[in-house]
């Protein structure tokens, strides 16, 4: 059996209230042209049009697809401003999941789910993946994307302590140590140019 992770792992630099963190919204995107396109371009090679898709850590833009229709998109975030800037959504709901990492969904409610460029940012990060796990209907696909840019004070020890290639180990070992996937894989899909930020995905399935 794989050693849990220590609680040490996950703490931060600024361990006050994430509220206090993101009172004042970010109408900004965090990563450049070239890696919005890139996590479009998964969320277009894994989300099912007309599905049910959850936009978990969501902000003021959800990144999917702008010609692909889909039945519903509900928006999770910290920020009531962000999500009610987001035309994307059509559910949009404020919640803590470093505090409460319970989601508040049905079982099997949902085709595919993404967190774009948040992962860093969870301290109870395997009970979350465990809960997507559980909301997503079987072979479901979860599309975790990240770069090499975060909040320092607000990312996780772990994550600052590795490199890209050590950041999508840790993201898989959050799906495999969640027990609910399979399929895991691993994605670089950086631009070719290094002036361009890098992006990359873990992705795994749920087994329902």
């Amino acid at each position: 059996m794989t050693e849990r992770l220590p609680n040490n792992y996950f703490q931060r630099y600024d361990d006050a209230r994430d509220e206090q963190f993101y009172d004042a919204p970010r109408l900004v995107t965090h990563i450049d042209e070239k890696a919005i396109a890139a996590v479009t371009q998964l969320y277009r090679e894994f989300f099912p049009p007309n599905g049910t898709i959850l936009d978990l850590m969501s902000s003021w833009v959800s990144h999917l697809p702008p010609d692909v229709t889909y039945h519903k998109v509900v928006g999770l975030g910290m920020s009531q401003e962000e999500l009610d800037a987001n035309p994307r959504l059509d559910e949009r709901i404020v919640q803590n999941l470093n505090t409460t990492p319970q989601l508040p969904f049905e079982t099997a409610s949902f085709d595919g789910a993404g967190i774009c460029v948040s992962v860093q940012y969870l301290t109870q990060p395997i009970t979350v993946f465990r809960e997507l796990g559980r909301i997503l209907k079987a072979d479901a696909p979860l599309v975790v994307t990240f770069s090499n840019r975060c909040f320092p004070t607000k990312a996780v020890a772990i994550w600052q302590s590795l490199d890209d290639r050590g950041h999508g180990q840790l993201v898989s070992r959050y799906f495999q140590d969640a027990g609910k996937w399979r399929d895991i894989q691993v994605l670089d899909r950086s631009s070719r140019s290094r002036r361009n930020d890098p992006l990359y995905a873990v992705v795994g399935r749920s087994t329902g």
